[in-house]
């Protein structure tokens, strides 16, 4: 009698044999449209299925050509979060250790962001989120902050703006 009878309307779903040849060649694939970083590689090859041996084995050769370089993804993390997402140094080094990225790799990305583009940033952020709000109570300057320091800029940075945006310095 078998398994093998579908019920009328429905098709019988095949699922492709995931190989360890197959999966190196889609996670290169993966690296070469986008930065990635060794644990997120990792973390797709072990739901996938494969072997721990095959795990390492494609990781070893991803970094070995060059498709993964944790330095690079660092960096371009960095950069890309402070000027398309308004992120703070703070905010970026903990998604990084997240990520499992070691701290000398993180502080060399954070040292490598542009502080003219990370000061822009700031300011522009906190030109938006104070636009609601009146600079001369202490309950609205403390929400600014909060919000500013929750996107992950430093304290000093944070009550520095605020006193500019407060003095008028920045419109």
């Amino acid at each position: 009698m078998g398994g093998d009878i579908v019920p009328e309307g429905e098709k019988k779903r095949e699922r492709r044999k995931v190989t360890a040849e197959g999966m190196k060649l889609r996670m290169a694939d993966l690296c070469m449209r986008s930065e990635q970083c060794e644990s997120d590689i990792r973390g797709k090859l072990i739901r996938s299925g494969l072997s721990s041996s095959s795990v390492e084995e494609i990781v070893a050769y991803l970094k070995k050509e060059m498709f993964i370089d944790e330095k690079r993804f660092a960096r371009a993390f960095a950069r890309d979060k402070v000027k398309f997402s308004g992120w703070g140094r703070m905010k970026i080094r903990l998604y990084l250790i997240g990520k499992r990225i070691t701290s000398e790799v993180i502080a060399d990305a954070l040292e490598g962001i542009d502080m003219k583009e990370y000061e822009e940033s700031l300011k522009k952020l906190a030109v938006s989120k104070s636009k609601d709000l009146n600079l001369r109570r202490r309950e609205d300057n403390a929400k600014l902050y909060r919000r500013l320091v929750s996107r992950g800029f430093e304290s000093g940075e944070v009550v520095r703006i605020i006193r500019n945006l407060r003095s008028g310095i920045i419109d």
